[in-house]
């Protein structure tokens, strides 16, 4: 009977939303990098990237190249398909 009473306050305990610790990082801006502003570039062919001025440490890859594995997302990254075209814009 005990574990009947208790069952609607269990059930109200899992609609509360967890309080991160005092002191937790906050989560990172999704933008950062700012790929947003960069987004129209999709579709567009890879020689407009020749006229534009890209934020420092931007990486253009081309198909099949070598690119590191490290994840920074404050660093633009500009993805070229095989048809010459750009494929993706992104924070990585």
């Amino acid at each position: 009977m005990r574990a009947l009473a208790l069952l609607p306050l269990l059930a109200l305990a899992a609609c509360v939303e967890p309080v991160p610790p005092p002191g937790a990082a906050p989560l990172p801006d999704a933008d950062l990098c700012k790929a947003s502003g960069f987004q129209g570039l999709v579709g567009q062919p890879q020689s407009v990237l020749r006229t534009m001025m890209l934020p420092a440490g931007s990486r253009v890859i081309g198909p099949g190249d070598a690119v590191t594995a490290d994840f920074r997302p404050d660093r633009l990254n500009i993805e070229t398909g095989t048809d010459g075209r750009i494929a993706k814009v992104g924070c990585y």
